[in-house]
This record gives C-alpha cells, structure tokens and sequence, in this order.
C-alpha cells in the first residue's frame, strides 16, 4: 500500500495531463486520480469528483489532495468537514503546495513508501524548488 494523491484542478484536461506526468515518475505503484472540471466536463470544481477520485486513490495509507487554486481549495476543504463526521472514512491531508512541482513531489515520494505526513511535507517543500 501507498499514499494516494488526488490532483484537483479547475480544468480537466489539466489535472489529467499533471496526473499522467507524476504517474510516469512515480510508477504503477501510486495511485494518482485527477478531479479536474465540473460534474459535466466544464471547468470549475466538483465535490462529488473530488470525493469518488480520493476514494479511488486510497488504499488505507492517506491521500495526499493538491489543489490548483480558489475554489478547488474551497472545495476539498469543505469535503474534509463533510467527512469529518463520518467514522470510517479515508484519512486525507491537503497540501499547500504548487500544483505540478507539488503533485511530482509527492509522486515520487509515495513511490517510495513514505507516511502521509512525508509526502505532504515534500509537495509543500516544493514552492522553494528554483527554476534556471
């Protein structure tokens, strides 16, 4: 088992093609689901594909939820409370992180075997990587 990573993002075609990348990094051993768009393709957020992509993606160890921005944030956050009430259900932590640098981040450290905790705190780790 291994954390799983959900990729939220207001586009589709984005969260998917950030999802494919950190797949190739990572290996067919992490499970990475995109929620990108609305329930009917559009762009904008979903709590319903939010929530069936962190179910996809857990498998007991944690899913690690990035996030590209504003109401994708709101969105998984207010799935968390939803949850909150709920006995059971998958542990999930959101990491502040930029969203492919994160999403590669946490990719390669879950492939790895490392805790939730860690594979938060690397996608985090990765607003100070630098570019040249």
């Amino acid at each position: 088992m291994t954390v799983g990573i959900v990729l939220v993002s207001h586009s589709p075609a984005v969260a998917g093609s950030v999802a494919e990348l950190a797949s190739e990094l990572a290996g067919p051993s992490v499970a990475i689901r995109p929620a990108g768009g609305t329930d009917d393709g559009r762009f904008g957020t979903s709590i319903e594909l939010i929530a069936a992509a962190v179910s996809a993606a857990d498998s007991g160890d944690g899913v690690c939820v990035i996030m590209d921005m504003g109401s994708s944030v709101l969105t998984s956050k207010t799935l968390l409370e939803d949850w909150e009430d709920e006995d059971g259900g998958p542990v999930v932590r959101l990491a502040d992180a930029p969203f492919t640098e994160g999403a590669v981040a946490a990719a390669v450290l879950a492939s790895t075997g490392q805790d939730l905790d860690t594979v938060v705190s690397s996608a985090e780790q990765a607003w100070s990587m630098r570019k040249l």
